[in-house]
């Protein structure tokens, strides 16, 4: 075993131990159950090797034995009496009824390397989609099975991708990589390393990082850092417990988070607010940009956003005088159409004013494995990747982003256009219940396949509407793996405490198949084998590790000036140009507008006002919910205690004009759909907007009902149009009408 200069965490016990009559294991959490994090975690395992309780690992780092309720409840999804225990199939004649056969999983392999390899060898492999969710540890290994057996389509089901990936790919665009707070996460001793400062004020944008948020970053450094001094603003339109405690808060109408960093960036170069010396040196087209934002003075960014002109101005301030500066930001600046403009806009304001790769500002997170790039691109060939579907409508697409475009994917399965989807793979996904817009519309394309495949815990409406096999897939006690997530990547391994039915880890089931369609490209013979491999930079082999695990790769700031982030070895950013690319040669390439702009969304107050009449109020989706993770936990009692059903939060002066009361069913409609949702009345909503969750389905409603998903969610409302360039979607900004849902209905 090699070390290296790898920091790792001191620990008084092995990774297991014996605590009475129960058996501790030490590890990393990472979904599924869903999560995007990798807290680490103690699982204890009774004398029959039962997962009787989890706790959260004080000598963890990451989390410092803090859990949220989901990884507390872990042992009662795992043992849960509803999961999936063993492969299944079904007559396709069959699909949408309970009318499923138990087989063993080599039955299932043989059939699913039959149909595939049939389909390949008529109509190309290209005709057989690979498509995953989100959160659960999957994106390597699913795009890894579906580029080494030939298929340039792995995707994911959300329209305009809008979770995550438009906030990375217009950052790696213009800057040559992805930038998160730096909330001293990448140091073992954190916020005492001496390396390390607290950073003087901290935007949280469009996210409320204490339920939920992506980058690897656990929303609980928010409070560390306050109680170490940080002032906080936040930009949200609900007013919430951080915005409460926060400097200054900004309730920014949905959908205008782009006009509002344009005023915000009028302010700071107008008035030379700006870091001078950073500007001049490391960013291109800064005078464009000048330019750019003359036309977005704060009084008309104030119409547009809903946020007093004072109140934008002093959050520039804010943030030109915060040495250093940081921000957290989230899904509500990918979920609208226009979101990489936005995203752009957002960025710019942290890179002028100097705060890219300081202590305390944000960073490009070291990774052991790229996340958002995949698992084994080369193994596709030159011609099979020029026929991923949407790179000739969204060539962006083509700049280290491997998924077909979502909405072209669509287009795809209900128009055969470029060509006839065949067959699909899906994993880890309940897009009628979560992530497809128009989820009939999605159902109905996905039906017209010859083959259906679902690998998942549970049995969700998706399975039970177009599944032909079901796959039992292992939550993460049940199985080893490594935590190589989204963010700053330690060594951090999961490890298997039980095992449940016939259930396999996704990697494993991966694994299994991919050594089936093409042996060459999954040399291991098991998966610790192939943790091992992905591990080899570390000089840990997976066994090693799991004993030293959680270690930390070595990391300096300023790594622009030092050579570090260009392969060519020179000082600046992995850019066209070298620099921080504030108009990006990129985009102008490909035919997009260099440089940030606001669209109104539309239908939106200001883009149709004539439509306020019948849709008189602003609806945002997808508010986290504290026990559940998208469309999971539905079924596990006391997750499901927390939220027993879907809510719709308005301000009572609304309610009190509509006729409703809190607690009424009611009805939210626009001209695509409706959905079902229960009021909660709150004055921390605007009287002109509304917010709900999103992914509901009633496991307890039954099959043939299709648990009731299709009256319950949300995205009856949302359509399939993604921005320009191809990222970004109107899940959070759209207008609506509400009435009370009659008897019977």
């Amino acid at each position: 075993m090699e070390e290296k200069s790898w920091s790792y965490a001191q620990h008084s016990k092995p990774f297991k131990y014996q605590e009475g009559n129960l058996t501790v294991t030490r590890g990393s959490a990472w979904s599924g159950p869903g999560c995007h994090l990798g807290c680490g975690v103690l699982l204890y395992t009774d004398e029959n090797g039962k997962l009787v309780k989890v706790e959260g690992d004080p000598e963890n780092p990451y989390n410092d034995g803090r859990l949220c309720v989901r990884c507390l409840n872990v042992n009662e999804v795992t043992n849960h009496k509803d999961r999936l225990l063993y492969p299944m199939k079904r007559d396709p004649k069959d699909r949408g009824k309970d009318k499923w056969e138990r087989i063993s999983w080599d039955e299932a392999y043989d059939i699913i390397v039959e149909k595939f390899n049939k389909i390949k060898d008529e109509f190309g492999a290209e005709t057989i989609l690979f498509t995953q969710g989100t959160g659960r540890d999957i994106a390597q290994w699913i795009s890894r099975l579906a580029w080494s057996f030939g298929s340039p389509n792995y995707c994911y089901h959300l329209s305009g991708a809008a979770c995550y990936l438009p906030r990375v790919a217009g950052m790696a665009v213009t800057t040559g990589g992805y930038w998160v707070a730096d909330c001293s996460q990448q140091f073992i001793d954190r916020y005492d390393n001496p390396q390390y400062q607290v950073p003087e004020t901290m935007f949280v944008w469009g996210n409320y990082p204490l339920t939920s948020n992506s980058d690897g970053f656990y929303g609980h450094w928010v409070i560390d850092l306050m109680k170490r001094g940080m002032k906080i603003v936040c930009i949200d339109p609900k007013v919430t417990w951080l915005a409460a405690r926060a400097e200054e808060h900004l309730r920014v109408r949905p959908g205008t988070d782009a006009a509002l960093a344009l005023g915000m960036l009028n302010i700071i170069i107008n008035e030379e607010l700006y870091d001078k010396e950073f500007v001049e040196k490391w960013t291109h087209g800064f005078d464009q940009l000048k330019e750019r934002v003359q036309e977005y003075p704060v009084e008309k960014v104030a119409e547009i956003t809903w946020v007093p002109a004072e109140k934008i101005r002093n959050a520039a301030h804010i943030l030109a005088k915060s040495k250093p500066a940081t921000m957290q930001w989230g899904l509500a600046v990918d979920m609208t159409k226009e979101s990489l403009p936005a995203s752009q806009a957002i960025a710019a304001l942290f890179y002028i004013t100097g705060n890219a790769d300081i202590p305390g500002g944000i960073i490009m997170p070291p990774e052991l494995l790229p996340y958002s790039g995949g698992f084994g691109h080369d193994l596709l060939s030159p011609e099979q990747a020029e026929k991923r579907i949407g790179l000739k409508d969204y060539p962006i697409f083509q700049y280290g982003f491997q998924i077909a475009q979502p909405d072209a994917v669509q287009k795809a399965l209900e128009t055969d256009d470029p060509y006839k989807i065949h067959a699909g793979w899906f994993q880890t996904t309940n897009p009628i219940a979560c992530v497809a817009a128009q989820p009939k519309r999605w159902a109905e394309a996905v039906k017209k396949l010859d083959f259906v495949v679902f690998v998942d815990i549970f049995m969700t409406p998706s399975i039970m509407e177009v599944a032909d096999i079901v796959l039992p897939a292992a939550t993460f006690p049940e199985r080893d793996g490594l935590r190589v997530g989204d963010g700053v990547q330690r060594g951090e391994v999961i490890n298997k405490v039980t095992q449940i039915g016939e259930c396999k880890s996704d990697m494993q089931i991966n694994l299994e198949l991919g050594k089936r369609f093409n042996p060459a490209a999954w040399p291991w013979e098991n998966v610790q084998a192939m943790f091992s491999d992905i591990l080899k930079p570390t000089g840990f082999s997976f066994q090693e590790l799991q004993e030293k695990a959680p270690a930390y790769m070595p990391f300096t700031y300023k790594r622009y000036e030092k050579g570090l982030f260009r392969p060519d070895g020179q000082p600046g950013f992995n850019t066209g140009t070298g620099k921080i690319e504030l108009y990006s040669t990129f985009y102008e390439m490909v035919g997009l507008d260099p440089l940030p702009y606001f669209e109104e969304p539309s239908p939106g107050p200001g883009a149709t006002p004539e439509l306020l009449e019948e849709y008189p109020l602003v609806l945002t989706t997808g508010a986290r919910i504290w026990s559940m993770f998208h469309s999971e936990h539905r079924q596990i009692e006391r997750n499901r205690a927390f939220r027993p059903d879907p809510e719709i939060e308005v301000n009572p002066d609304t309610l009190k004009k509509l006729g409703i009361k809190d607690g009424d069913w009611v009805w939210v409609e626009n001209e695509r759909g409706r959905a079902k949702r229960r009021v909660k009345g709150t004055p921390v909503i605007d009287p002109r907007m509304c917010s709900c969750d999103h992914a509901w389905w009633r496991p307890e409603a039954g099959p043939e009902n299709l648990y009731d998903v299709l009256d319950l969610n949300i995205n009856n409302l949302v359509p399939w149009i993604p921005g320009k360039s191809g990222f970004g979607s109107n899940f959070k900004t759209m207008l609506c009408k509400l009435y009370k849902v009659k008897e019977g209905e």
